[in-house]
């Protein structure tokens, strides 16, 4: 909080408020781990018309070469 012993200065503050901007996540198919859409560390991929974002690049290679493998479950990388 802003203070001031100005007393015409106190009718001049302004409350700073939280940024309200919602940001959009998306979870990585082949980790789980949830990644910001707007600067995915390991970037995107379009695969049948869907885009997928990726926490590093390790995990967007992999989806790149088995695809269907990650969306179905059949494989997956544990991050524990």
């Amino acid at each position: 909080m802003i203070q001031t012993n100005n007393p015409s200065e106190k009718s001049k503050m302004k409350i700073p408020f939280f940024n309200k901007k919602k940001i959009s996540t998306a979870i990585d198919p082949v980790c789980a781990m949830s990644v910001e859409t707007s600067k995915a560390p390991g970037g995107q991929y379009k695969y049948k018309d869907v885009t997928y974002y990726f926490c590093g690049t390790g995990c967007n290679k992999a989806f790149q070469k088995e695809p269907e493998e990650y969306l179905s479950g059949r494989k997956k990388v544990d991050m524990d």
